[in-house]
C-alpha cells in the first residue's frame, strides 16, 4: 500500500513538472488520420520526452552558439546546430539558416543560369 501511495505522489510531481500543454500534445497526436484513441500515460510520456528532446537542443545550440557572452540563444544558433550537429540534422528543414533576400535571389538567378546553359 506504501508503494502504491508513492508512485501516485510521483506521478502527481512529475505531472507539474511539464510546462508544455498536455492538450496541445494530444490535439496534435490526434490529428494523424492512425490514431484513434490515446492513452493519458502515452501523452504524458509524449509530452515529457518532447520537453527532453528541446531542452536538449536548446542547451546544445546555447553552449555551441554566440550567446554565450550575453546569455541569449538566437535562432541562428539553434539552425546551426541543426546543420552541424548530426544527431539534430533532420532538423535543417525546420530550423534553415537565414539568408537575406538579395542573396537568395542572387542564388536563385545564378541556378536559372545553370539550367540555361545545361539545356
Amino acid at each position: 500500500m506504501y508503494e502504491k501511495n508513492m508512485e501516485k505522489d510521483d506521478r502527481t510531481t512529475n505531472s507539474k513538472n511539464i510546462s508544455l500543454p498536455m492538450s496541445r500534445v494530444r490535439l496534435i497526436m490526434k490529428s494523424s488520420p492512425d490514431v484513434s484513441c490515446i492513452n493519458q500515460d502515452a501523452i504524458f510520456l509524449t509530452t515529457k520526452a518532447t520537453e527532453l528532446f528541446v531542452q536538449h537542443l536548446t542547451q546544445s545550440s546555447y553552449k555551441n552558439g554566440s550567446g554565450k557572452d550575453t546569455n541569449t540563444l538566437a535562432y541562428s544558433d539553434l539552425a546551426h546546430t541543426a546543420e552541424e550537429t548530426e544527431i539534430f540534422q533532420f532538423l535543417t528543414d525546420i530550423l534553415p539558416k537565414k539568408i537575406l533576400a538579395r542573396d537568395y535571389l542572387k542564388t536563385m538567378e545564378e541556378m536559372d543560369k545553370d539550367d540555361d546553359d545545361n539545356l
